[in-house]
């Protein structure tokens, strides 16, 4: 790659699950701490979230425990398509994606990642000051990436 991924970016495992509220209480059990919340989010379809490149609307129950410098991230489908109801679908729990956080590189690493034969348009989330792309890995490296530009 002509832009590779910085390791220094790393930010993100996240972990998709079909019970939140059961994965969150043992995560918190596990690490000893105060079970972080569990937020609903909805992420409307339009030029500010597209899923397999259509916009499309759908719901999810998200958990964020930060470990250090980086979030496990926890996220539950709760209604309509989405790459997480995918990757539910098809593998049942498990982790979804690893996140990169790679600065004014953003455009040139997704350029580079399609160039290299991966399929960019999985997920393209826009919300103020930054921006989320899932990359999908699946096959060949056998997780999703998310390249953001700033977390």
């Amino acid at each position: 790659m002509n832009t590779p991924i910085s390791k220094e970016g790393f930010i993100q495992v996240n972990i998709v699950v079909a019970d939140i509220k059961k994965a969150a209480a043992k995560w918190a059990e596990i690490l000893g701490i105060e079970q972080p919340p569990i937020e609903k989010r909805h992420l409307e379809g339009g030029e500010n979230y597209t899923y397999r490149g259509k916009p499309i609307s759908c719901d999810l129950f998200v958990c964020d425990i930060q470990m250090g410098n980086f979030v496990l991230e926890l996220h539950e489908p709760a209604g309509g398509e989405s790459s997480f109801q995918e990757f539910l679908d098809k593998h049942g729990n498990g982790v979804h994606h690893l996140g990169f956080e790679v600065g004014d590189k953003r455009d040139a690493v997704i350029a580079d990642l399609e160039a290299a034969g991966f399929d960019t348009d999985r997920t393209l989330g826009i919300y103020p000051g930054s921006s989320w792309t899932i990359v999908d890995g699946e096959d060949t490296l056998g997780v999703n990436l998310n390249i953001k530009p700033k977390r």
